[in-house]
């Protein structure tokens, strides 16, 4: 059941009503209650049924191993790390025996909705508790919430027990603002997806697929508008799940800060897909440098190549396996693992590296000023056209193909198809990229403002901006993008649209 389908407005709504109402009969008690039942049937009408099966024996696995975790005691070291090694090796088999099996042979096992982002929820509930930093459900029922949190399992985000946990099970009152700011973030998500998203699909879709036919400056404009694709439609279902979870006084972690406008890779990837990185951070990243191999190992380089280098390329080693474990949380396929793990890797090593040759060669000899805004800018270029780089190899249908699509976008010099009306042949006419172009104006318009209200003070977001107006403007802003969204959506008579990218990891 699509987010964006009449038939899942329909359900959220009806899950809104008795969310509310179920307190006024049982004297304030039995949202959560609501919210496990609402993400039991959304799992039940979102496919195989028997694929409930899965999160229910995460979260049943999870919630027993933390039941003997709570009998012992910190000095029964062992016994604490045999049921850690249970957990990984319970929640990650799964998850790898059910997401990498075509690698293993040529049939494929069907996966359940949400696997990688209700397994690392789990895996971090349970690490959490075993750290001291976090404290384990008595109740199965209030476990398998966090593991089945329906918003959540469409595309995350991966939220932290020990900040998000409580509110799932707290007393919400009916307020008007979550209501309406919950409702306001949905149809900002829609007008992402519906409006934005899919008309660039098709523009992606043709080029990618008739790439020996569209050469040159047609990849790159298909590689700009499938980054804008990828981002529109994860950003605009994390719009839509926060949005959800407001409605209920449930604030989740925002997954995506302006991205387009970080000034390297690392600030990019603390902005895309925040959750996912801050997790890989606590739970592979850091335990890595902790480890028995990654300290010997730095004990061999700092003394071969001093302690200043060696420290930074025993962290060098550690971020490798950190990327290349992103990549194959991204999939699995090569693809993946070079355009979302160790490209990203290569670029943050090659960029330390070289910071110091270039901070010398730009600012000592050239005398340009590196704190500039004009210097900003070539770095948000700099970094996005990198980024497009990464988005190709994802896109492409292997490794091969993207390296034919890299070679056929520099070896062929056709510019003038941008401005010739060629691009009319690439599945939507003049009205549609009017459309769409229109659309994009606004989306960075509104994404520039966000991005220059952070760490000022007054509206922390453009919601707020906006309702600190006059009651006259506000309505026109937000009756005028609901029309927007009605009359321009891509959807129609026979239309289903398209799956969130990353409804399937």
């Amino acid at each position: 059941m699509s987010v964006t389908s009449f038939y899942f407005l329909c359900f959220f709504a009806l899950v809104l009503i008795i969310y509310y109402l179920v307190p006024l009969i049982f004297k304030g008690k039995g949202q959560w209650v609501v919210l496990l039942l609402a993400s039991i049937t959304y799992y039940l009408l979102s496919g195989n049924g028997v694929l409930i099966l899965y999160p229910l024996f995460s979260s049943l696995l999870t919630w027993g191993l933390l039941q003997l975790l709570g009998r012992l005691k910190e000095e029964d070291v062992t016994k604490r790390r045999l049921l850690l090694g249970a957990e990984l090796l319970g929640l990650l088999g799964v998850l790898i025996g059910l997401k990498y099996t075509k690698f293993i042979h040529s049939g494929s096992i069907a996966t359940p909705l949400g696997l990688s982002f209700y397994t690392f929820i789990l895996l971090g509930y349970f690490i959490e508790v075993y750290n001291g930093i976090g404290k384990g459900q008595k109740s199965f029922l209030k476990t398998a919430l966090y593991g089945m949190y329906f918003p959540v399992m469409i595309s995350g985000p991966i939220f932290q027990t020990r900040q998000s946990g409580d509110q799932f099970f707290e007393h919400h009152p009916l307020d008007y603002k979550n209501i309406t700011f919950g409702i306001q973030r949905m149809l900002w998500g829609f007008f992402k997806e519906l409006v934005i998203s899919e008309r660039l699909a098709t523009v992606v879709n043709t080029i990618y697929n008739n790439d020996t036919q569209y050469q040159g400056a047609y990849i790159w404009l298909g590689t700009v508008c499938f980054a804008f694709q990828l981002y529109t439609n994860f950003s605009g279902c994390m719009d839509i799940v926060i949005g959800i979870s407001e409605t209920f006084g449930i604030v989740l972690p925002e997954n995506f800060r302006t991205p387009f406008f970080a000034k390297n890779i690392s600030e990019y990837w603390r902005r895309w897909h925040a959750t996912l990185g801050v997790w890989m951070k606590d739970n592979v990243f850091y335990p890595l440098l902790r480890s028995k191999m990654i300290t010997s190992l730095g004990k061999t380089l700092k003394g071969k190549l001093g302690k200043k280098k060696g420290k930074q390329y025993t962290t060098y080693v550690a971020m490798f396996i950190l990327w290349f474990s992103v990549g194959m949380w991204h999939g699995g396929e090569m693809k993946y693992v070079i355009g979302s793990g160790l490209l990203h890797w290569a670029y943050i090593v090659i960029g330390e590296i070289t910071l110091p040759f270039f901070t010398w060669l730009f600012a000592e000899k050239m005398h340009m000023n590196l704190k500039s805004k004009a210097a900003d800018a070539f770095r948000v270029v700099r970094t996005f056209f990198l980024v497009c780089i990464g988005d190709l190899f994802f896109r492409s249908d292997n490794v091969p193909h993207a390296l034919r699509m890299l070679k056929e976008s520099v070896t062929v010099f056709n510019p003038q198809v941008l401005v010739n009306g060629s691009i009319l042949g690439l599945g939507l006419d003049f009205i549609e990229w009017g459309i769409l172009l229109v659309s994009l104006a606004v989306l960075i318009t509104v994404s520039t403002l966000q991005y220059r209200m952070e760490g000022q003070d007054g509206p922390s977001n453009i919601r707020e901006l906006i309702a600190s107006k006059g009651i006259v403007l506000r309505w026109v802003i937000f009756i005028g993008l609901l029309f927007y969204v009605i009359l321009l959506a891509e959807y129609g008579p026979g239309y289903s649209a398209a799956e969130f990218i990353y409804k399937d990891f």
